[in-house]
């Protein structure tokens, strides 16, 4: 079974455009939640111009008190500030991703091997305060490897060009590249630091109803997809409790 976590950063965004407490980003999030999501993301920024410092302890919060078992996921640039953050929320999943502070969204993954100075200590610290960590990479068959070699229990696959691919043959090239990608971290598990295990694979970034299902069937053991842009205009037509039902029938 693919979990879906439904990210809320366009939610906080629209928020954000005027000095009043709605939409409620906890609000949106309990109206998902209860509908069958499997867990919640936010990538909260140092300018804080969608997802705020607050947000973040008022989900972990509701998400423990109300929600137990589902998951709680942060994303973000392994800044002392951001670290420090996780530790004091514990989320479920720290999911690490390359971007520039400026950078309005994730537009690439990790090239581990160039930072392996900067992301091994940060994984470890992570694992120590008890975190799960992705990290955001590439199709790219040789990402994964990388991945287990730094410690990483999971590995994102940044699925912006499939996405952004409305063409069926730049499309199936894509999911082609995506699939290998996958099949590679099924293999990295043995060479990871630590214990062999298996290197999980989740998914995120401009995914949609009309393309999540090519990509369940072609990568069927997908852990997770996040999803926050399409979800958030599909809340618009379908209202989010019914948008949240249909993602999760998309990720079956």
């Amino acid at each position: 079974m693919t979990h879906l976590s439904v990210n809320l950063n366009a939610v906080a965004m629209l928020r954000n455009r005027r000095s009043v407490p709605w939409p409620s980003v906890t609000g949106i999030a309990r109206v998902a939640l209860d509908a069958g999501a499997d867990g919640i993301t936010v990538h909260p920024r140092p300018d804080e111009r969608h997802i705020r410092r607050t947000d973040v302890f008022e989900l972990v919060a509701m998400l423990r008190r109300d929600y137990p078992g589902r998951e709680f996921n942060i994303e973000g640039y392994p800044s002392e500030d951001f670290l420090a953050l996780c530790e004091a929320a514990r989320p479920d999943q720290v999911t690490l991703v390359p971007d520039d502070p400026l950078q309005s969204t994730s537009d690439h993954g990790w090239p581990i091997e160039a930072n392996r100075a900067l992301l091994l200590p940060a994984i470890e610290r992570l694992h120590a305060g008890g975190m799960r960590v992705s990290l955001f990479i590439d199709a790219d068959p040789t990402a994964p490897a990388a991945a287990a070699l730094v410690g990483a229990d999971r590995v994102e696959l940044y699925t912006g060009p499939y996405g952004a691919a409305l063409q069926p043959e730049p499309a199936t090239a894509r999911l082609a590249a995506l699939k290998q990608t996958a099949d590679a971290a099924r293999l990295a598990g043995a060479n990871r630091r630590g214990p062999a295990r298996p290197l999980q694979v989740n998914a995120g970034h401009d995914l949609n109803l009309v393309n999540l299902p090519p990509l369940k069937a072609a990568i069927p053991d997908l852990a997770e997809v996040s999803i926050g842009h399409a979800v958030t205009a599909d809340a618009l037509l379908y209202g989010m409790a019914e948008t949240v039902r249909r993602y999760k029938a998309a990720c079956s």
